[in-house]
């Protein structure tokens, strides 16, 4: 079944308030290696980049998680 406009509008009104949004390049190739790798853990690639981030600013002592 589609998706209403109503709907997508209210799901991008939503996103926009729970979430910070950034695009990221990465060499060609790159892309489809983190996807396998994180399919490979059973987690999203949103996921596993959240948490490599996360885990590398703990390493940097940054304190790298901020979510609950």
């Amino acid at each position: 079944m589609p998706v209403s406009k109503a709907q997508q509008k209210a799901v991008a009104k939503y996103e926009s308030k729970v979430y910070d949004k950034t695009l990221i390049r990465m060499p060609k190739g790159t892309l489809a290696r983190v996807k396998a790798h994180a399919t490979e853990r059973g987690e999203s690639v949103n996921a596993y980049i959240n948490r490599a981030i996360a885990e590398a600013m703990e390493r940097d002592g940054e304190g790298g998680s901020d979510h609950a």
